[in-house]
C-alpha cells in the first residue's frame, strides 16, 4: 500500500522535469519573432511615421504568410518524436528532412507569389500614399527571407521531436542579436533607411536557416539518413500538415474577425484591443511552451508503445496548464494598472482596456487547458480532429462576436466572446482526450 504513492510521485517528478526541460527553452524561442519585429520597429520608428506605418503593414503581411505554415514545425515534431520513441533515429531525421524540403518548396512558391503581387497586397491593407512606398520596399525585400523562416520552422520541429529545445533557443538569441546589429548598421551606418532594416532581417533569417541546416546535415550524416529530396516523403509531410493548416487558418480568421469588430467600435476601442491582444499573445506564448513540450513527449511515448505513459503525462500537463493559467491570470490582474499606461495615456483607451484585461485574466486557466490539450493531440498526430474542432469553434464564435456591435457590447464583450471561443475549444479538446481515440501507438500513426 505504501509503494504505489512513491511510484506515482516519482513518475510525477519525472514528468515535471521533462516538461520544464523542454518548455522553458521553447518559450525563449517562441518570443524570437516578436522580438525581431520590436527591434525593427524601434529602429525604423526613428526614421519617421510614414516608415513605421509602412513597416507595420508589411510586417502584418509577412507574419500572415509565415504563420499559416506553422504546421511545418508542429507536424514535424509529432512525426519525428514518434520515430524517436520507437528507437528509429535514422527514420526520425529522414522524416524531418522531408519536412525541410517541403518548407523549401513552399517558401519558394510563397516568395514567387508575393513579389509580383506586393503592390496589390499593400493597397489591400489600405496603406496611405506616404506609407505605401515604404511598405512596398520592406515587403519586396523581406519576402526573400520567407523560405528561410519556413526552413527554420521545419528544422525547429525536427529538434523538438528529438527532445531538443535548447538549440532553437540559442539560434533564436543569435538571430535576434544579428538582426538588431545588421539593422542598425544598414539603416543608420549605411544610410539605406527602411530597405536596410529589411535586408538586415533577411540576412539574420538566412543565418538562422544556415545554422539549422548545419545541425540537420550533421545529424543526418551521424545516423546515416539520406538528405536527398524524396517525393513520397514530401507528399506524406504535406498530407500530415494539411489538417493543421486548416486549424491555423481557422484560428487566424477568428483573430482577424475579432480585430475587425473592435475596429468598428471606435478608435479608442480598437487601440485598447491592440493592447489587450498584445498581452493575450504573450500569455499564449507562455502556455504554448507547455504545449510544445506536450507535442514532443506525447509523440515519444506513443512511438514507444506506452499508452499508459502518454495518458499519465497528459494528465500531468493539464495540471500544469491549469496552474500556469491561474498564475498568469493573477499576474494580469496585479499588473494591469502598470501595463496599460505603458501603451497609452488616453483615458478612454485605458478605460476600455482594463475590463477586457480582467476578462482575459479570468479565462487564463481555460486557455491553459486548451493549449496543453492542443499540444497533446498534435503530438499524437490527431490533426484531422483538430482541424474539424477548430472549424466548429469558428462557426460557434461568429454569431457571438458579430452580435457585439448590434447589442452595443463594447470591447469587453468582444473579449467575452473570445473567452467563450476558448471554452468551446476546451470542450472539443476535452471530449477527444477523454475518448482515448487519439491514442494510436507505433512509429507511424
Amino acid at each position: 500500500m505504501t509503494q504505489a504513492p512513491v511510484t506515482t510521485k516519482a513518475a510525477r517528478r519525472r514528468h515535471d522535469r521533462e516538461i520544464v526541460t523542454l518548455a522553458v527553452p521553447a518559450f525563449g524561442a517562441l518570443v524570437a519573432e516578436p522580438l525581431f519585429l520590436m527591434a525593427d520597429s524601434a529602429i525604423v520608428g526613428h526614421l519617421g511615421t510614414a516608415q513605421l506605418a509602412g513597416l507595420a503593414i508589411a510586417s502584418a503581411l509577412l507574419l500572415t504568410a509565415v504563420s499559416v505554415f506553422v504546421f511545418l514545425a508542429y507536424a514535424t515534431t509529432a512525426t519525428v518524436s514518434r520515430k524517436v520513441g520507437a528507437g528509429d533515429l535514422q527514420g526520425a531525421i529522414r522524416q524531418g528532412v522531408d519536412g525541410v524540403w517541403l518548407a523549401i518548396l513552399l517558401g519558394v512558391v510563397v516568395t514567387a507569389l508575393t513579389l509580383p503581387t506586393a503592390p496589390a497586397l499593400v493597397q489591400l491593407f489600405g496603406a496611405s500614399d506616404t506609407a505605401a512606398p515604404h511598405a512596398l520596399t520592406y515587403l519586396r525585400i523581406s519576402a526573400l527571407g520567407i523560405p528561410a523562416m519556413l526552413i527554420v520552422l521545419a528544422a525547429t520541429g525536427i529538434l523538438r521531436g528529438l527532445q531538443n529545445t535548447k538549440t532553437p533557443l540559442y539560434v533564436a538569441i543569435g538571430g535576434f542579436v544579428a538582426n538588431a546589429v545588421f539593422n542598425v548598421v544598414l539603416v543608420y551606418g549605411a544610410g539605406f533607411g527602411i530597405a536596410g532594416s529589411a535586408w538586415g532581417t533577411v540576412i539574420a533569417q538566412w543565418g538562422m536557416a544556415t545554422v539549422y541546416g548545419y545541425v540537420v546535415v550533421r545529424g543526418a550524416r551521424r545516423h546515416g539518413a539520406s538528405l536527398r529530396p524524396d517525393a513520397a516523403g514530401i507528399r506524406a509531410s504535406a498530407r500530415t500538415g494539411a489538417p493543421l493548416l486548416v486549424r491555423t487558418l481557422s484560428l487566424r480568421l477568428i483573430m482577424i474577425i475579432a480585430t475587425a469588430v473592435a475596429a468598428r467600435l471606435g478608435d479608442a476601442d480598437v487601440a485598447a484591443h491592440q493592447i489587450v491582444l498584445n498581452l493575450w499573445t504573450l500569455l499564449a506564448f507562455a502556455l504554448d511552451a507547455i504545449a510544445i513540450a506536450g507535442q514532443a513527449i506525447i509523440g515519444r511515448y506513443l512511438g514507444a508503445n506506452d499508452p499508459e505513459g502518454a495518458k499519465a503525462v497528459c494528465r500531468r500537463m493539464v495540471q500544469w496548464g491549469v496552474i500556469s493559467g491561474i498564475v498568469l491570470g493573477a499576474l494580469v490582474v496585479l499588473t494591469s494598472p502598470l501595463y496599460i499606461p505603458l501603451f497609452s495615456s488616453d483615458s478612454a483607451v485605458r478605460d476600455a482596456a482594463l475590463p477586457a484585461l480582467i476578462v482575459i485574466a479570468v479565462a487564463q486557466p481555460i486557455c491553459g487547458i486548451v493549449f496543453v490539450l492542443d499540444g497533446v493531440l498534435m503530438g499524437a498526430g490527431d490533426g484531422p480532429y483538430l482541424a474539424g474542432a477548430m472549424v466548429i469553434t469558428l462557426v460557434a464564435f461568429l454569431p457571438m462576436v458579430l452580435l457585439v456591435p448590434v447589442l452595443d457590447g463594447g470591447l469587453t464583450a468582444v473579449w467575452v466572446a473570445m473567452s467563450l471561443m476558448m471554452v468551446v475549444r476546451m470542450l472539443t479538446l476535452w471530449l477527444r482526450s477523454r475518448s482515448g481515440r487519439w491514442i494510436v501507438t507505433g512509429a507511424t500513426r
